[in-house]
């Protein structure tokens, strides 16, 4: 691991804790092309993902989340929607938990379910999207 990104907290990458204390594009979308909701019963973890998307290129304009759950449920959620604007939906379903763990700088492997939820949500609204334009 790289120096600047060492494990701290005794369980997360300072990149972790970083996007944790200030997530990138958490919010709410009025009038959302497409909402994905996913949760995790036994940790309690749940995540809104809301996207745009441009109908002429198929690009994701904006995304935003809310996410009611621990540093690395909140931390995937962000790191998420840095990974998709601006990608086509296409590109942005080839987006997988390695992608997320490894922009992290990794997760324990307790945690690693907090990235698939990230990747669940977001197929979840693609596909709230594309029921939409049916």
């Amino acid at each position: 691991m790289a120096k600047n990104n060492k494990i701290c907290c005794g369980l997360y990458t300072k990149k972790v804790i970083e996007t944790f204390k200030s997530p990138h594009n958490y919010g709410k979308i009025k009038n959302a092309d497409g909402v994905g909701k996913v949760g995790n019963i036994v940790c309690g973890d749940v995540m809104w993902l809301y996207i745009k998307v441009d109908p002429k290129n198929e690009k994701i304009t904006d995304i935003k989340f809310e996410t009611f759950g621990c540093v690395a449920a909140i931390a995937t959620s962000s790191i998420i929607t840095d990974l998709v604007k601006g990608k086509t939906i296409k590109q942005a379903l080839k987006i997988t938990k390695d992608n997320i763990v490894k922009k992290l700088g990794g997760l324990p492997k307790i945690k690693y379910h907090c990235s698939v939820l990230a990747v669940d949500a977001l197929k979840e609204a693609i596909k709230d999207y594309e029921n939409k334009k049916k």
